[in-house]
């Protein structure tokens, strides 16, 4: 049975800081892949409705790295609190759940 994975969100501020943590997390093999994407965000910060254009990062890893790729993030985040959640994977090709755990440490 392949290991446990997940899928850990976070948003950044441009893609220019979503390339270098997705380079970072491929490198040190923390995650097998990273797809980012371009979003429109709409938040409550500071008591104050705020809307941003952000980079949305999709870190697809095994669950025993979450530590891991959380201190990577917050090294490399420049936001006061970061978007950072993990989703569980709760099936999946086994073929493909198992390159991911091949892919990282």
């Amino acid at each position: 049975m392949p290991e446990s994975g997940c899928v850990i969100l976070t948003t950044i501020g441009n893609r220019e800081q979503a390339d270098r943590l997705a380079e970072t997390l491929i490198s040190r093999r923390l995650a097998a892949c990273v797809q980012m994407t371009d979003v429109a965000s709409t938040y409550r910060w500071n008591g104050e409705v705020t809307k941003d254009s952000e980079c949305l990062l999709l870190i697809k890893t095994v669950e025993r790295l979450y530590t891991d790729v959380e201190a990577a993030i917050l090294e490399i985040h420049a936001y006061e609190i970061p978007e950072i959640v993990q989703l569980p994977i709760t099936r999946g090709l086994d073929r493909y759940l198992d390159w991911i755990a091949d892919s990282t440490r």
